[in-house]
C-alpha cells in the first residue's frame, strides 16, 4: 500500500464529546445590557430603548389578512410595516395631543389675562356666603364646651413613654 491510499482510509475523529460551534451572525455579546430609556431621556428626545425587543400584538383577523397581501406586494416583512404604521401613528396623535394642549393652554392664558386676581371668584364667594347667612349648612354647629380636665393622678402614658420622660427631665 501507498502512503496516499493509506492516508485516504483514515478519518480524523474527535474524541470524546465535541462542542459544536455556534457562530452568531450579530457578533458577541455584548458585556453589559444598554441601559433603558428613562421618562427624563424620554422627554429629551431620546429612544425607550437600545434593545429592540419581541411583542405579541393580537391583529384582527382582517389587519393580518391586508398585511399578508402588502407583505406579498411590497416584498417588505411584516415587522417593517407594522413599525412604520406604529410610527406614523405616533407622529399624528403627538401632533394631535399637542395641538389641544395648546388650546388647553391658551384658555388658561386668557382666563388668567381676564380675572388675574380671581376677583371675580372671591365676589361670587362672598355673595354666597351672604346669601346663605346664619343658616349655611356646611358650615356645621359650633359647642362652647369645655375639654374635660385629667385627673392628676393618672397618666396616659404607657411605661415606655413614661421612661423617655424621665430620661428627658433629668
Amino acid at each position: 500500500m501507498s502512503k496516499t491510499s493509506a492516508s485516504a482510509k483514515t478519518s480524523v475523529k474527535p474524541r470524546g464529546k465535541a462542542k459544536p460551534l455556534t457562530i452568531s451572525a450579530r457578533g458577541p455579546a455584548p458585556a453589559v445590557k444598554p441601559r433603558r430609556g428613562t421618562q427624563a431621556d424620554l422627554a429629551a428626545g431620546g429612544t425607550a430603548s437600545a434593545v429592540v425587543r419581541a411583542k405579541t400584538l393580537r391583529l384582527i383577523p382582517e389587519f393580518e389578512v391586508g398585511l399578508g397581501l402588502l407583505k406579498n406586494i411590497l416584498h417588505k416583512p411584516v415587522n417593517k410595516m407594522v413599525n412604520e404604521a406604529v410610527g406614523e401613528y405616533i407622529e399624528r396623535r403627538t401632533a394631535e395631543v399637542e395641538t389641544d394642549l395648546r388650546g388647553v393652554l391658551e384658555k388658561l392664558k386668557a382666563y388668567k389675562r381676564a380675572d388675574p386676581k380671581f376677583a371675580a371668584a372671591r365676589a361670587q364667594f362672598v355673595e354666597a356666603e351672604g346669601r346663605h347667612g346664619a343658616v349655611d349648612p356646611v358650615e356645621g354647629v359650633v359647642f362652647d364646651v369645655e375639654p374635660p380636665q385629667r385627673k392628676a393622678g393618672k397618666s396616659r402614658m404607657g411605661p415606655s413613654q413614661a421612661m423617655v420622660r424621665e430620661v428627658l427631665k433629668s
